[in-house]
């Protein structure tokens, strides 16, 4: 592979003074320092300090070495690998009228939150997730709609009271955090650097009430493919005991409250050889919604259907993608309520997301009866998916503007 660049200057100026070398007596004031409620009632400010710190693991600038450490590119699953940098910026009603500040690089490692943070205590937090690819030739690095990832962002925050960064600062973090960590990009056709930025309620609370400050966060990790079977079809059961939203909850946000209570069907599943779970409406207990962590589409004939986004599950980008791509390949694409007959009957089933792309579905195991789909190389599932990744690692012609370079 090509030998990743230095740390950009402009890259290098933005890291904090501790990060760059210099003494880490300060790392709390550097990085979250922020204001501390009095002891008390619920939610009010106060004239202390809280501070919250990152430990410095590293002084050493390892982001022009040529690879990251000893990976095996060619078995790498999707799991976390500690990199070398996180982007971190912070918001709080003296700075910027509430709004965020320019936010800074840092060592990734972990950092320190009052026990009464309202992300600790309300779930007030959110998150994304994103790709990086290397792009042929050593030529840089590509980011797939990130502007999007930003939007729905925003979209959550309101939802979940909270500030978030602007477009712009958003994707400028994003490609800040990724050329400080350019070593553990995957070789093209290896993996991506997945990006997951964070938004949450750092400052302390007491009562039920909005956090007096909020931290913005990217780290990053080499992937490879999310699910264990790589590339080869998975295998899904319906599970009508347990469900992911409501209406009028947080299913259309990408909140983190909407994340741990799929855990307990979701190991259930894996338990008993499934890859994952399929999700039903909570009302009707017939419509389909979303798997655990990405959205379903089923194929019949040349009609493709899709759960919409009405509330209770999340528009993904990649869905969203999906979509356009399929109605220009002649398919006739709906986005409505999607019953669990309707999949059953299905020609083709499969996901969507940012960590699993498109990944087909073999069979669905309703009320104990499994249901066999069609997979493989004349399916719609392989077309999208290697016309999608062919954008997003540049081997195709983005004809949509949906890539932005990282140089």
């Amino acid at each position: 592979m090509a030998a990743a660049s230095p740390l950009s200057s402009a890259a290098k100026g933005a890291l904090l003074p501790w990060a760059r070398g210099g003494h880490g007596g300060g790392l709390a004031r550097a990085l979250l320092g922020g204001a501390l409620p009095t002891a008390g009632g619920g939610g009010g400010g106060g004239s202390r300090r809280w501070q919250s710190s990152l430990p410095q693991l590293d002084h050493a600038d390892r982001s022009d070495e040529e690879s990251g450490g000893e990976i095996d590119w060619d078995n790498l699953g999707f799991g976390l690998t500690p990199t070398d940098y996180m982007y971190v910026m912070r918001s709080s009603p003296e700075d910027n009228g509430g709004g965020f500040s320019r936010g800074e690089l840092c060592r990734y490692g972990n950092i320190e939150l009052s026990p009464s943070s309202g992300v600790l205590n309300y779930a007030q937090g959110l998150f994304e997730g994103m790709k990086a690819y290397r792009r042929q030739g050593g030529g840089g690095y590509t980011l797939f709609r990130p502007e999007e990832n930003a939007r729905r962002m925003q979209h959550g925050a309101e939802r979940m009271c909270m500030p978030a960064p602007t477009v712009d600062q958003f994707v400028r973090a994003v490609k800040d955090t990724v050329l400080a960590n350019r070593r553990w990009v995957p070789p093209q056709g290896k993996g991506a650097l997945y990006l997951r930025p964070l938004l949450m309620g750092s400052g302390p609370i007491l009562g039920l009430a909005p956090a007096p400050e909020y931290t913005f966060l990217i780290y990053a990790a080499p992937v490879g493919n999310y699910f264990k079977e790589g590339l080869a079809p998975i295998n899904l059961v319906v599970d009508d005991a347990f469900h992911r939203a409501m209406p009028g909850g947080t299913g259309g946000v990408k909140t983190i409250a909407n994340y741990a209570p799929v855990l307990r069907a979701q190991v259930d599943a894996k338990s008993k050889g499934f890859t994952d779970v399929l999700y039903l409406d909570s009302v009707h207990k017939r419509y389909l919604e979303e798997v655990s962590s990405c959205n379903v589409f089923v194929v019949k004939g040349g009609a493709v259907a899709t759960p919409a986004a009405r509330g209770t599950i999340l528009p993904g980008i990649t869905r969203k993608s999906v979509i356009e791509l399929a109605r220009e390949r002649g398919y006739s694409v709906e986005e409505r309520l999607v019953s669990i007959d309707e999949l059953v009957d299905a020609d083709e089933v499969f996901c969507t997301g940012t960590a699993v792309v498109v990944a087909p579905v073999s069979s669905v195991t309703y009320q104990g009866q499994r249901h066999a789909f069609r997979t493989g190389p004349d399916t719609l599932a392989q077309e999208l998916y290697t016309t999608l990744t062919s954008i997003q690692m540049g081997l195709a012609e983005d004809d949509k503007g949906w890539t932005v370079a990282v140089d």
